[in-house]
């Protein structure tokens, strides 16, 4: 999470040259170039490994351009906040407990308090970070997918392939030949190992080795590493409302998936 959101920060200092979609792009070219170098992946798989690799990219790179998008247009930690009201969506609403009801609220009352941002917050930020929230939720299922169905590495460097075919156009039109600079290219590379190579790998094999309830626990925290990450490298101050809501929604995933009747069935 620490190197996720300190390398969103990074790159959220390319989008006036670069422009978030480009950044996205130089981040997925790069993080796959270092993954298919190390892993090597066979691209012979049957149509079903297929699906889950290509879904995979697909949900990745979508994932990334909305998120990015919504950062180049509010605060990170608060477009990181509105984006995982996705995953908490999903644990709240898929339950028939009366107790999800109060993190329901609880993460209602974080939304309600972000919309109170003095001077409001931009539109279409926030629609590309609902967006990036609907694609996270799908980003856990197709994770857990693509390390079932793949061993090492392998399955995430043929992801980052196809999501790096899938956010080429968005790149080229917004971006264009300034992607080619030497100092843009380098910092690209950098955010490609925070924001990509480490996380991806990391969370691939945290969900082949802890059950999904206790991996949602731990991300949890993700909003606040966000809004931590936004002020010291960016300076994004927020107020104590913004951070009472960043807190709500905090507590409401943690509650949810701390209270889910789901058995874990985890790997020793």
């Amino acid at each position: 999470m620490i190197s996720l959101q300190v390398g969103a920060a990074f790159a959220k200092q390319l989008f006036a040259t670069a422009g978030a979609s480009g950044v996205v792009l130089l981040r997925l070219f790069f993080a796959a170039l270092i993954l298919v170098i190390i892993w090597r992946p066979t691209w012979r798989m049957d149509r079903h490994t297929f699906a889950v690799v290509a879904g995979y990219g697909v949900v990745l790179a979508g994932m990334n351009i909305c998120i990015y998008q919504s950062f180049a247009r509010i605060p990170l930690g608060i477009a990181v906040t509105i984006e995982f009201l996705g995953p908490l969506a999903v644990a709240v609403f898929g339950s028939r407990r009366k107790l999800d009801l109060v993190w329901a609220v609880l993460a209602a009352l974080g939304v309600l308090l972000l919309s109170r941002v003095e001077g409001g917050l931009d539109p279409v930020g926030v629609l590309f970070a609902l967006a990036a929230a609907v694609l996270w939720a799908s980003y856990i299922i197709m994770g857990a997918k693509l390390g079932s169905h793949t061993t090492g590495g392998a399955g995430l460097a043929m992801g980052m392939v196809f999501g790096t075919a899938v956010a080429l156009p968005f790149g080229l039109i917004e971006t264009g030949t300034t992607l080619l600079t030497p100092g843009i290219l380098a910092v690209g590379v950098l955010v490609a190992l925070m924001s990509s190579v480490v996380p991806y790998s990391l969370e691939l094999e945290a969900l082949r080795s802890i059950p999904p309830r206790v991996f949602g626990v731990l991300m949890s925290l993700e909003p606040a590493v966000a809004a931590l990450a936004g002020l010291l490298v960016l300076g994004e101050l927020l107020g104590w409302t913004q951070w009472l809501a960043v807190a709500c929604v905090v507590v409401a995933s943690v509650g949810a998936t701390r209270t889910s009747p789901t058995r874990d069935t985890g790997a020793n």
